[in-house]
């Protein structure tokens, strides 16, 4: 069943992958929020969707009245073969459109900057730090202020906000967890920023939306959300793992491989999510940037 759960995934266009995919359990997670930013998204989309509804609801109806009136059986209906201009009808089909694309551009514009990727999420604890690698084909999050590491698994407390550095060390990702909210491109050579928070405990698939190879449909990881005194425990027993996240277990984790299951690491390599970034860089770090993206640290 998995199997065929992964492939048809990867038969999907990337836009019906991110709403598909993220359907855990029949909802759309979209509209499903477990987070404030995925909620004022969703507060978005609906928005924006009911204002374009405006237009679109009156010229369908139009369409079926008009069709009705003006059929050829209705001898009642007014024939004027040579009108051609109505004040009225312009003044509507020109002001209504125009006031509904102000009112989005200064939603699209304020919501742009309130929902920003960069912008810190106000609290009054102090956020977990998360360092997120897409690979080949799998997701390595690593964890600088706890010493620790994993693959396809990103466990986080509830009511803390979480603070992301994203990159690749492969082609072009995208990291997309659709219940808490804001998908963000990952590129080699780079670096991007995210915050989330997650109100609610619960287990919630996290994606690639961007194709990237033959790996691509089997390259999901679960966000668990849990309570602070359930992540410190995870974070113990991840710390009496075998595994060390050193140069040579780096170099063997980058061998392309397929639908990983979640692994563990008790300590990782010092700057390891830096010295990945430089890798790619041939004269750091005073690279010209890109906005949105930074070159290096």
């Amino acid at each position: 069943m998995e199997n065929a759960k992964q492939t048809w995934r990867g038969w999907l266009p990337q836009g019906a992958l991110a709403c598909a995919g993220s359907c855990g359990s029949g909802n759309w997670a979209l509209l499903d929020p477990m987070g404030p930013i995925g909620a004022n998204e969703k507060t978005l989309i609906l928005t924006a969707f009911g204002l374009m509804l405006i237009v679109v609801v009156p010229v369908i109806v139009m369409t079926f009245a008009f069709a009705w009136k003006y059929r050829a059986s209705n001898k009642a209906a007014t024939y004027q073969p040579k009108w051609d201009y109505s004040g009225k009808i312009e003044t509507i089909i020109w002001i209504v459109p125009t006031l509904i694309v102000a009112a989005l551009s200064v939603l699209v514009w304020k919501s742009s900057h309130d929902l920003s990727p960069y912008k810190p999420i106000a609290s009054n604890v102090r956020p977990v730090r998360v360092e997120a690698v897409a690979m080949d084909w799998k997701w390595l999050f690593i964890y600088p202020d706890l010493g620790i590491a994993t693959v396809n698994r990103l466990v986080i407390p509830t009511g803390v906000p979480v603070s992301f550095r994203i990159t690749s060390d492969t082609v072009m990702s995208s990291f997309f967890i659709p219940r808490l909210g804001s998908q963000i491109y990952a590129m080699a050579g780079m670096q991007t920023r995210l915050h989330l928070v997650a109100d609610h405990a619960g287990t919630y698939e996290g994606l690639n939306t961007q194709f990237s190879g033959a790996g691509f449909s089997g390259m999901y990881f679960d966000t668990v959300a849990t309570s602070r005194e359930g992540f410190d425990a995870w974070v113990k027993q991840v710390r009496q793992s075998p595994g060390d996240l050193d140069t040579a277990a780096f170099k063997a984790l980058e061998t392309p491989s397929q639908n990983n299951p979640p692994a563990y690491f008790s300590a990782v390599k010092p700057h390891l999510f830096d010295d990945i970034i430089q890798k790619y860089m041939a004269n750091p770090p005073r690279a010209a940037q890109m906005p949105g993206m930074k070159m290096g640290v």
